[in-house]
């Protein structure tokens, strides 16, 4: 009797490395905020980052701009899984898919439950989202003690869920719509896709040129400038041939793993998670926006991505692969509660104009992550173990798993 192990791809396996790194200096980075917010230094600090260079603040060149480079290197690994990851076959690509829409429906009726009608139901998108670095990452300090599979089930779950957080930021939170200089955004990205299909340029500088185009349109146009690094990742060629690393889509993502998850997220984390926390934090905590928030990410998640899970495969539309049981599907959900990047990304658009909601928001999303990580990292180190099944590797990913 053997333990069943999947086969894992190198640009697999240095994404889910960058990202493990990821999460242990964004959590450095987050205390560190916290602590400098919330002693005498924290006036200064917070000024800080809401001086203006410009037209923006610090915090909004963050957030509109390198969030944009964040935002393309998503659309990159999205494109890698479609076309040669767990999406790339549809048998595979199921589970995960239905999975993320069980982690994004569910948190979010949570939510709009307690605050439908009020101001704050703005933030029924804040706990749809996964954080991909920290959920990864506390996946990662559990090495071989879970299945391969579920690093892949995690990492397509993540992806597609990030996916909904991008479309519900480009449909529900885009305010004062220019649809001239949305066209113009709209009408680069069909030259550079013109590029790519019918021209077949593989340089990378027209692209890039391209795609800060794209940004300054879709940021004069009200929709969120960081649509545009999405939009420009699918542009980008991008070779079928698993890790060709001449494609220029993976030189691309190879070159940005890095400056990400050392530079642009870490940034986002200092910009982003100073919060004064004050003697009513426990009070505000308890407030019907922060509840759905905490609630949705914590409950929410695993009961989403379970139970559809579940349901999906009981009427024969996926299967488990055959190093997976209900009980790391669970702990995986567990792990998707961990919000953070995505969902502070989502408070900053929901309560722009409202500080104190935005702080309270953060407050639960920090809170429901922190939570989920450390519950999923303790549920999967004791029930994670992976299935000893005596079967061939080779037909493993199609088969359910005895409980």
């Amino acid at each position: 009797m053997g333990t069943v192990q999947r086969r894992l791809s190198r640009s697999f396996n240095e994404f889910f490395d960058s990202e493990k790194s990821s999460g242990i200096i964004l959590i450095i980075c987050t205390v560190i905020s916290l602590l400098v917010a919330n002693s005498t230094l924290g006036p200064a600090y917070i000024g800080f980052w809401h001086q203006y260079l410009g037209s923006l603040s610090l915090e909004h060149w963050v957030n509109d701009a390198l969030m944009a480079i964040f935002f393309l290197l998503i659309g990159l690994e999205l494109q890698r899984e479609i076309y040669n990851g767990e999406l790339s076959d549809l048998k595979r690509a199921l589970l995960p898919i239905f999975a993320a829409i069980g982690g994004i429906v569910v948190p979010a009726s949570i939510h709009f439950s307690l605050n439908a009608g009020s101001p704050t139901q703005a933030g029924v998108g804040i706990p749809m989202a996964t954080d991909i670095a920290f959920a990864l990452g506390a996946l990662a300090l559990l090495g071989d003690r879970v299945p391969a599979s579920l690093k892949v089930f995690l990492t397509a779950l993540a992806v597609i869920d990030d996916l909904g957080a991008i479309i519900v930021i480009a449909v529900f939170y885009t305010t004062g719509l220019a649809p001239v200089f949305l066209g113009l955004s709209l009408l680069v990205w069909a030259i550079l896709l013109l590029l790519n299909r019918y021209f077949k340029v593989i340089s990378l500088i027209p692209y890039l040129v391209g795609g800060g185009l794209m940004w300054y349109f879709m940021f004069k146009s009200g929709v969120h400038a960081t649509i545009a690094g999405v939009l420009l990742s699918f542009a980008i060629p991008f070779s079928t041939k698993e890790d060709d690393e001449a494609s220029p889509s993976h030189v691309l993502e190879h070159w940005l793993q890095r400056p990400v998850a050392f530079i642009i997220l870490p940034i986002f984390a200092l910009a982003n998670t100073g919060v004064p926390i004050g003697s009513d934090a426990v009070r505000t905590l308890a407030n019907p926006n922060e509840a759905g928030i905490i609630a949705g990410l914590a409950i929410g998640k695993p009961v989403g991505i379970t139970v559809v899970s579940f349901l999906v495969v009981m009427v024969g539309l996926c299967k488990l692969p055959l190093d997976l049981a209900w009980r790391h599907i669970f702990g995986a959900g567990i792990l998707g509660g961990i919000g953070f990047t995505m969902s502070i990304f989502i408070t900053n658009l929901a309560f722009e104009m409202n500080p104190a909601e935005v702080n309270g928001s953060k407050m639960a999303i920090l809170l429901a992550s922190l939570t989920a990580g450390i519950v999923g990292f303790i549920y999967l180190k004791i029930f994670g173990r992976p299935t000893k099944l005596d079967v061939d590797p080779e037909s493993m990913d199609f088969e359910t798993v005895p409980e």
